[in-house]
């Protein structure tokens, strides 16, 4: 298999990351979660998944299906579909799994596949972070990056538009 064939494969649906992650863990391996929009790729990004790819063995990313990204940003988002995102997402070096969810916040997929780290970036406190208590509750740990300051997707969208 070429190593550009296996891009797809990190793609799943909510059961197949379940079934991956069961067997992660028969090993030992620990899963570190993250989520967000990821509509256009930049330094914060990837700064962010690496930081949160660090805390455990494997990194599952929880991506905004089109429908909630409309919801939460407004009807001009996202630039980028959800299959060119999770596409974008699955071909990183540190991203193991990309899970698409349809609901507005991540609580549902964080509580099914119960990650050993929950990670958020540092516009967040500990309260504001969904499916935080849930994961400290199981024995896991919460982590809030640094945020890299000038690194925006509205940023980006703005600066194209002006």
């Amino acid at each position: 298999m070429r190593k550009a064939d296996i891009i797809t494969t990190r793609i799943c649906t909510l059961n197949e990351a379940v079934h991956k992650i069961g067997q992660w863990r028969v090993t030992g391996k620990t899963v570190a979660f993250t989520n967000g929009v990821f509509d256009i790729l930049h330094r914060g990004h990837i700064f962010s998944l690496s930081q949160t790819a660090a805390e455990a063995d494997f990194l599952v990313v929880g991506l905004n299906s089109d429908a909630s990204t409309k919801r939460l940003k407004g009807d001009s988002r996202p630039v980028n579909d959800e299959q060119s995102r999770a596409l974008v997402l699955a071909s990183l070096l540190m991203v193991d799994m990309v899970v698409i969810f349809e609901e507005d916040t991540p609580l549902n997929l964080i509580t099914t596949l119960q990650p050993d780290v929950l990670v958020k970036g540092g516009d967040y406190t500990l309260e504001q972070i969904v499916g935080a208590k849930e994961v400290m509750a199981a024995g896991g740990k919460v982590i809030i990056n640094p945020i890299v300051e000038g690194f925006s997707t509205t940023g980006i969208i703005k600066k194209m538009s002006s």
